[in-house]
């Protein structure tokens, strides 16, 4: 997730004041590297259960394709023996959208789409304590808090 958050806040802060810029690459890592995740995060919750209409992604076409999210991790990390034979067919050929919905209900009942949620609350939090340590003030603060809401909160 370096190159979603951390590295355009690097490129930035360089460009801005190289020298200053150079000074706070600690902080902006500190920042921008759980943020980075928590964007990975919310864009694999996303497209598996955003609206295509406002994400323009299929709903679940990382199920159909079986890709390798964290949130499906997750869901096998927890899944009970009755689960694994629904996320067993994460991947397979054919999946009819009511295999879509079964795959993303036992998501949700296991906990693993709460948890993920709880992760991406947590990395909100890591990323403004970062700046809180920093002591950073004014527009910039603010800014930065603002794209950590975003960033965790956004539905497209």
């Amino acid at each position: 997730a370096k190159y979603t958050i951390e590295r355009p806040l690097h490129i930035g802060a360089v460009t801005a004041n190289p020298e200053r810029g150079l000074a706070l690459m600690p902080m902006l890592s500190a920042y921008g590297l759980p943020l980075g995740d928590a964007f990975q995060m919310r864009d694999d919750i996303l497209g598996a259960y955003g609206d295509s209409a406002v994400t323009g992604k299929p709903v679940g076409g990382d199920f159909r394709e079986g890709k390798p999210t964290p949130l499906l991790a997750r869901a096998h990390q927890m899944a009970q023996k009755q689960h694994l034979e629904v996320l067993s067919k994460v991947g397979k050929p054919g999946l009819s959208d009511e295999d879509i919905a079964e795959i993303q209900q036992v998501v949700i009942d296991i906990g693993a789409l709460q948890a993920m949620e709880d992760l991406i609350s947590s990395n909100h939090a890591q990323a403004v304590k970062a700046l809180d340590k920093s002591q950073m003030e004014g527009e910039s603060y603010n800014a930065l808090v603002h794209l950590a809401d975003v960033v965790t909160q956004r539905n497209i």
